[in-house]
C-alpha cells in the first residue's frame, strides 16, 4: 500500500503547497459544528498529501470503479476519529492520534515499538494553550471538546525513534511508510508529516509537501540528515499503511 501511495506522490511532484485548506470554511464564517469534507489532488499541505496519496492508492488497489465519491470516503475514514466526520472536533488534529486511531481500525501499523522508539508521555495541550491561533476554538463548545480530547490522549504515549538512532533504522523503514516528525515544542507531538522514499540507489529520503519549498518534492538529503536539520526535532513516528 505504501509503495502505491508513493507512486501517486511521484505524480504529484511539483504540485503547490497550500496551507490550512481544511479550515477555509471557518475563514468564510461557517460553523465548526458542520465541517465539510475538503479534498484536492491539485494542491496539498503535508498531511493532505499523505491522505490523498493513500486514498488514491487504496482506490487503485481495490474493487470497483474509482470515483470522486469513493475517494472522499477514503479521505474521511483516515482524517476523522473512528472514520466519522462530526464537526471540527472529530478531525484527528494531533498526528500521533492519526496513527493510533488508524491502527485501531486497521489502516496503519505503528512501528514505534518495534523500531525501538522512546516513550514520549508529555501531555498534548498545544491547541488549547494556543486558543487564539485556532479560529474554531473561539467557540466555547469546540474549545471544551478539544480540551477533552487532549486529556483523553494523556494515557497514550507516543513511541518516537530518536534522531540519533534513525541511521540504525533506515534498512527497516520502507518506501511508503508514513513519517511524523516529532518535536520538543511543549504540548505538541509532530510538526510535519511525509512519506519515506527509497530512491533508485537505495538511499532513504523524504517525499513531502514542504512549506519552505512550496511544492511536493523528494528531498536531496537523506532521511537521517533531514531530521537532524529540523530545529527542535526529537525524532520520528513511523506508521506502515495497510489496506
Amino acid at each position: 500500500m505504501g509503495r502505491g501511495a508513493v507512486r501517486v506522490g511521484e505524480l504529484a511532484a511539483g504540485s503547490p503547497y497550500v496551507a490550512n485548506t481544511l479550515d477555509a470554511y471557518l475563514r468564510a464564517g461557517r460553523s465548526p459544528a458542520h465541517e465539510p469534507l475538503t479534498t484536492s489532488l491539485a494542491h496539498f499541505d503535508c498531511v493532505t498529501l499523505v491522505e490523498s496519496c493513500l486514498g488514491v492508492a487504496r482506490l487503485a488497489g481495490g474493487n470497483g470503479k474509482p470515483t470522486w465519491d469513493r475517494f472522499g470516503r477514503e479521505i474521511e475514514r483516515m482524517r476523522y476519529r473512528g472514520g466519522e466526520r462530526r464537526g471540527y472536533g472529530s478531525r484527528l488534529h494531533y498526528f500521533s492520534e492519526w496513527i493510533s486511531d488508524g491502527e485501531r481500525r486497521g489502516l496503519v501499523r505503528d512501528l514505534g515499538a518495534e523500531l525501538g522508539g522512546a516513550e514520549d508521555a508529555r501531555p498534548l495541550r498545544f491547541m488549547t494553550e494556543h486558543r487564539a491561533t485556532y479560529r474554531a476554538l473561539a467557540d466555547d463548545k469546540v474549545f471544551r471538546e478539544i480540551g477533552a480530547i487532549e486529556l483523553g490522549l494523556d494515557g497514550h504515549p507516543r513511541r518516537v525513534i530518536p534522531t540519533k538512532r534513525i541511521p540504525e533504522m533506515v534498512n527497516r523503514i520502507e518506501t511508503g511508510d508514513v513519517l511524523g516528525f516529532a518535536t520538543e515544542i511543549p504540548g505538541l507531538d509532530v510538526t510535519h508529516t511525509a512519506f519515506a522514499y527509497r530512491d533508485r540507489d537505495g538511499i532513504l529520503r523524504v517525499l513531502h509537501a514542504p512549506l519552505s519549498g512550496g511544492v511536493v518534492e523528494v528531498t536531496r538529503t537523506t532521511l537521517p540528515e533531514y531530521v537532524a536539520a529540523i530545529r527542535r526535532s526529537t525524532g520520528i513516528l513511523v506508521g506502515r499503511p495497510l489496506r
